[in-house]
């Protein structure tokens, strides 16, 4: 069905199709081996990700401000050197036997993107419902909260 789809529809190749799937499979073994598989909180955190970084682009614009290529990859670089920290604290949990080092790195950047979304927002104009706010106070707190010494196992 897929691969009709793909050929008739789409007009995808036989050839382009073992492309994709080898690279899906390729990047899937990688994400694997990097993140230990998808999780809806590293999933929500990209979300927050790109959520961040359209409303910045957008905020800026409604400003005046315009687009600067320069700032712009400045937020990308920062927002990769992100996920680099949650790649390299899923690795040291895997060292050191825990679950806890990465799903505490990714509730600190899903606060701080969260904060800037809302900061965004606020640049835009638009007001954030009283819920979210506490939701974001709640990740923010999940964030700074450093696991205690029985937790990790040595």
């Amino acid at each position: 069905m897929i691969k009709k789809l793909l050929t008739d529809l789409l007009g995808i190749s036989t050839t382009q199709q073992a492309t994709l799937t080898t690279t899906s499979g390729v990047l899937g073994a990688i994400l694997t081996y990097s993140f230990g598989g998808w999780s809806e909180v590293f999933g929500f955190l990209l979300l927050a990700i790109v959520i961040d970084y359209v409303s910045g682009l957008a905020a800026s614009i409604i400003e005046g401000k315009g687009l600067s290529s320069k700032e712009g990859f400045k937020g990308l670089f920062k927002k990769f050197f992100m996920i680099l920290i949650v790649m390299l604290a899923h690795r040291i949990d895997i060292l050191l036997g825990t679950n806890i080092i990465m799903t505490g790195a990714i509730y600190f950047y899903l606060a701080n993107e969260l904060i800037s979304i809302t900061e965004n927002y606020g640049r835009i104009g638009l007001p954030l419902p009283n819920g979210v706010k506490q939701v974001i106070q709640v990740l923010k707190n999940k964030g700074e909260a450093t696991p205690k010494d029985k937790d990790v196992q040595q």
